[in-house]
């Protein structure tokens, strides 16, 4: 029979804990609807650089002299994969998921004979990879003093990325996040950065312009903008993918606590009723006794 106080001193240690996990739920919530808002509020700027940049891409492409950032080196031999997960836990599968696309196209490029480079942005990415490639981990982004997402997190990675496609260290560069649908579904996403890809919307018309000073000058100038946009892009919908998955994960570990509570009660009174029956039958035992 299960010792009674070992029994109430575990659901006091649930309650508690279901106290903890309600809270983060709480947290999240509040970080949630800021992070979906941020999220939300980059998109149309995203779609618009986009649909620029992929005008004037196909203008360059025309003329045959795209920069290297759009039409790349030549070379796909080195590959710079970047990894971009959160700097807390606690969030259910978020982080697993980009770590295993990021893994499974590590596995296929190195059986494919290429060289792979990692850089990964948040520890928790990192603490999964190291374990087995961390041979290849080249650096490391800590985002864990940032408290406010801002333009100038991503435009400091993107300037990182540049300088070492420039000085030769990689050819293709992809980043991996989680991209925000729902409180329930953030996907997984790979998106190239270096050759730069960009498509226009389908849905809107196909528009032509004469520009001034010429495609080139523009590429040259807004394409490293175009890629900062990209990965800070990245970053706000992976910060509403964590608060979405850890306000997921917190209200499920909140009803499991409260079902493991309801079971260990039942527990703790049956196991309380079999004492007090134990001790009238000894009671009465006694006095028959006499």
């Amino acid at each position: 029979m299960p010792n009674l106080k070992d029994l109430k001193t575990r659901i006091q240690s649930v309650k508690n804990t279901r106290k903890i996990t309600k809270a983060m739920q709480m947290v999240a919530a509040a970080k949630l609807r800021r992070a979906q808002e941020a999220a939300e509020d980059g998109r149309p700027y995203a779609d618009r650089m986009n649909a620029v940049m992929a005008n004037l891409a196909a203008a360059a492409a025309g003329a045959g002299d795209a920069p290297e950032l759009l039409a790349g080196n030549g070379s796909d031999k080195v590959h710079l994969l970047v990894v971009a997960t959160s700097e807390r836990g606690l969030c259910g599968g978020f982080n697993s998921s980009i770590v295993r696309m990021a893994r499974a196209r590590t596995v296929e490029l190195l059986a494919a004979g290429k060289t792979v480079k990692m850089l990964t942005v948040g520890k928790k990415g990192r603490e999964q990879l190291k374990r087995e490639y961390s041979d290849i981990m080249i650096d490391h982004v800590d985002m864990s003093e940032v408290k406010r997402l801002g333009y100038v997190n991503a435009h400091s990675i993107a300037t990182d990325v540049i300088d070492r496609f420039k000085a030769g260290e990689f050819d293709v560069a992809t980043i991996f996040y989680n991209k925000f649908e729902t409180v329930m579904s953030q996907v997984p996403t790979e998106l190239q950065l270096i050759p730069a890809s960009f498509e226009a919307d389908e849905k809107e018309e196909a528009a032509f312009y004469d520009y001034e000073p010429g495609e080139e000058e523009l590429l040259a100038e807004l394409l490293p903008r175009a890629l900062a946009t990209q990965v800070f892009t990245a970053l706000l919908e992976n910060g509403a993918s964590e608060q979405g998955a850890r306000m997921s994960a917190m209200d499920n570990a909140t009803r499991n606590a409260g079902e493991m509570i309801d079971k260990l009660t039942i527990v703790y009174n049956r196991s309380r009723q079999a004492a007090i029956t134990n001790e009238l039958i000894e009671i009465i035992s006694g006095a028959e006794a006499l």
